[in-house]
């Protein structure tokens, strides 16, 4: 699990992710339990969210385009500049009557966050390789993703009472500059000549190219409606979970416990994830583990007690971080290096939409009809992501040990059998391995990479 250790510029990419992650979760219990405090709105809660996801929907294409054809490491850098003045200009809207300043704020974090995204995605597969390396990368981001949650859900929620919001502002804006520091430090990469005009043209085509290419890739391809069913589902829960901690399980001490719960579960998914993912088809893994997920789901916003509550916080992000690692590995053994970008905009575009809209549903479900209700629809929803991914996700073989070796920090692997050798851009990581995060609390990271 822990070879892709070996390599000094994964090693510099996880820190940079597990600091600006534990920032992030500081503010992911805080900030709506401030707004809910103040509002006293469902609504006004979820929106959290909301405007988080909306730059994703009109960024996601662009996003694509410059992570293809821009340095990456540079980008990567420059998104978390950008979104540490983005969070440090929430210290603007924390006094009432200006919490359309946090969310703007938010919005404009995740601007940074969206351009991160697909520059990350594209650049670990030429860090570690596609064979077991990338498997041992991706358990480890998993295994990051899961620290933040188990220490920051529940630090942000002390704090909070101790500190108040704005000192855990002040702490992810400096995380994000750490984060900035450590990538600044990694290997620049070989970089040819780059078409930077027009971005809008060229995100255009390259929506298209990545289009073209998911076509002729079976398996890529059946992921992205799998993808965007399930992450329609687990936002709509991600926008009411930290309402619900307060709210059923007894204020935000309690809450942040449950947010431990989910982070128990990405550690526990880690090793599981690295024992699996090469070893079982995708398909079956995929959909067991959104069969398991919706079940979680339910158990969890069904719970009235943290003795309950805890197991299925724990369920949920054990067997929904494997939901979200299993499409990720299959694309970045798939696609060819030089389109991983394109494809990963394809796919955050279309991700962007769902949780946009599970997030603006989410909440007025729960304003008209309660948390339970939410819960029912989304596992549904999630049961449905399963079977869709039964029938439409063709059988493929895991990879044989060996499969490929990486070559020096920063330089692309060396593959004996599969896809093309990934093009040196720079690194990237799976969902929650470096970076600005998803905010949503329940399995999504995202991407962020937060």
């Amino acid at each position: 699990m822990f070879q892709a250790f070996r390599i000094r510029d994964f090693r510099l990419l996880w820190g940079a992710g597990l600091v600006s992650s534990l920032g992030s979760w500081l503010l992911v219990l805080a900030l709506p339990a401030h707004i809910l405090a103040a509002t006293g709105s469902l609504r006004d809660t979820g929106l959290v969210l909301a405007a988080q996801y909306l730059p994703q929907l009109v960024l996601g294409p662009v996003a694509g385009a410059v992570a293809d054809g821009w340095d990456r490491r540079r980008l990567m850098i420059g998104a978390n500049l950008l979104c540490a003045s983005a969070v440090a200009a929430m210290l603007l809207g924390t006094a009432p009557g200006r919490y359309w300043v946090l969310y703007a704020a938010l919005a404009a974090e995740s601007s940074g966050t969206v351009l991160y995204a697909p520059a990350l995605q594209a650049r670990l597969p030429a860090i570690v390789g596609t064979g077991p390396l990338l498997s041992s990368a991706n358990s480890l981001t998993s295994a990051s993703g899961g620290i933040v949650r188990l220490i920051g859900g529940p630090l942000g929620g002390v704090l909070l009472g101790v500190c108040g919001i704005r000192w855990l502002i002040c702490a992810d804006a400096l995380s994000y500059l750490l984060a900035a520091a450590a990538m600044l430090l990694t290997s620049r990469p070989r970089i040819g000549h780059r078409d930077r005009n027009s971005l809008v043209r060229v995100a255009g085509r390259d929506l298209r190219e990545g289009a073209r290419v998911l076509r002729g890739q079976p398996v890529a391809r059946a992921l992205l409606p799998v993808m965007v069913v399930f992450v329609t589902a687990n936002t709509s829960l991600g926008a009411v979970l930290i309402a619900f901690g307060v709210e059923r399980l007894g204020g935000s001490a309690h809450a942040g416990l449950m947010l431990s719960g989910l982070g128990a579960g990405f550690l526990l998914g880690a090793p599981v994830i690295r024992a699996l993912v090469d070893r079982a088809e995708p398909r079956t893994l995929l959909t067991a583990s959104l069969a398991a997920t919706a079940v979680a789901y339910f158990l969890l916003f069904t719970s009235t007690s943290l003795a309950t509550a805890l197991p299925a916080a724990t369920a949920v992000a054990l067997c929904g971080s494997m939901s979200l690692v299993v499409p990720q590995t299959v694309l970045q053994r798939v696609i060819p290096g030089a389109a991983l970008g394109r494809v990963s905009a394809v796919f955050l575009t279309g991700e962007a939409a769902a949780t946009l809209v599970g997030s603006v549903a989410g909440p007025f479900l729960a304003q008209a009809a309660g948390l339970v209700a939410v819960a029912i629809a989304a596992s549904l929803v999630t049961l449905g992501a399963a079977v869709l991914a039964f029938r439409s996700v063709r059988s493929a073989a895991p990879p044989r040990p060996g499969s490929a070796s990486p070559g020096p920090a920063g330089t692309p692997a060396t593959v004996t059998h599969g896809p093309p050798p990934r093009t040196p851009q720079g690194a990237e990581a799976p969902a929650g391995a470096g970076h600005p995060a998803a905010r949503s609390p329940t399995t999504r990271t995202a991407e962020r990479g937060r």
